[in-house]
């Protein structure tokens, strides 16, 4: 039913029965400059970085906004179709890109899958952590495919894969800018390379190598980049806010056992359950940004990936003491 929706839309689009996109911060059609389309804050972030003013980057949901449900209007179609390179993750939770995307001639279109640009991992569920699948009866006919987990920007390793796709693709959708993407680009890598090594530093430094969150938890990718041990509430594509009484339980125990001095939450999170483990433990109740979401004052104020991950280090340093 959605793919036949979209189809439709993309049916008046080409007739031009809509027009136009007159949102906030969306490029003027016409503006002779490559158009590029990002789904999420990470690549729209990366895909900035890279293009300075060579081109008109776009971010298609709009901040603190919530990518798992998100549901497409007739305007997020238009700019889709308008641009020349379309960014998203590739997940489960973009499963309405492929409807968009087979709604309409992309021939012209370059596009990149966040996803395809590194080795990713499924989502991991540990000890306490509690999982949606196990009170959700199985469907008939075998086992189910395995979840991948979508947060790969996490690891600033990560991050390097994906500016460097973006940068060739933008590189080759405009060769008269090559120059200023290969030198923006080059730049950027230093920056995480840099960013990479603080992590790194924090890391071998540590007294422990165990992060607890009363939280869902989107950092499976930057756990694995710097051997560090993690307990949660939820996976991080989870859709649950509240835990059971026997997962807030296991993190009281867990913090309480280890003596883990701080408890994590994710942005725009529902932090009641990180300040319950910390009422019953003393642990200091601390963000730790995943970068998927942003706040519209973040994002009005210039916020980078670069500036939020930074901030990140010292959060991670207290979090190992």
């Amino acid at each position: 039913m959605k793919k036949l929706i979209y189809a439709a839309l993309a049916l008046l689009i080409g007739a031009g029965a809509l027009t136009g996109c007159g949102q906030p911060g969306v490029p003027a059609a016409g503006s002779g400059k490559l158009s590029v389309v990002a789904t999420i804050f990470p690549p729209y972030d990366f895909a900035r970085a890279i293009a300075g003013d060579a081109a008109d980057i776009a971010m298609l949901l709009p901040p603190a906004s919530e990518s798992h449900s998100f549901e497409p209007t007739p305007r997020d179609i238009i700019r889709i179709q308008d641009c020349d390179v379309f960014i998203y993750v590739g997940g489960e939770s973009d499963e309405w890109v492929n409807g968009v995307l087979e709604s309409m001639d992309t021939s012209k279109m370059r596009i990149i899958t966040l996803m395809d640009c590194v080795e990713i991992v499924e989502e991991d569920v540990v000890e306490g952590m509690q999982d949606e699948e196990e009170e959700e009866p199985e469907e008939p006919g075998g086992a189910e495919e395995p979840e991948y987990d979508e947060h790969v920007w996490t690891s600033p390793r990560n991050a390097k894969l994906i500016v460097e796709k973006i940068s060739d693709t933008l590189i080759e959708a405009d060769m008269s800018n090559a120059e200023t993407y290969a030198r923006n680009t080059a730049a950027y890598l230093g920056k995480l390379d840099e960013l990479d090594g603080k992590f790194r530093a924090v890391a071998d430094a540590a007294a422990r190598k165990t992060i607890v969150f009363g939280d869902r938890f989107p950092f499976r990718y930057f756990a694995d980049a710097y051997g560090l041990t993690y307990f949660a509430a939820f996976p991080g594509c989870s859709t649950e806010t509240e835990a059971s009484a026997a997962t807030v339980k296991f993190l009281i125990d867990k913090v309480n056992n280890e003596k883990i001095p701080v408890v994590y939450h994710i942005e725009l999170g529902n932090e009641k359950m990180a300040n319950t483990i910390s009422e019953f433990t003393g642990a200091k109740v601390l963000l730790l940004h995943a970068c998927h979401n942003i706040t519209k004052e973040d994002f009005e104020a210039g916020k980078t990936y670069i500036d939020i991950m930074t901030s990140n280090v010292d959060a991670l340093e207290e979090g190992l003491r």
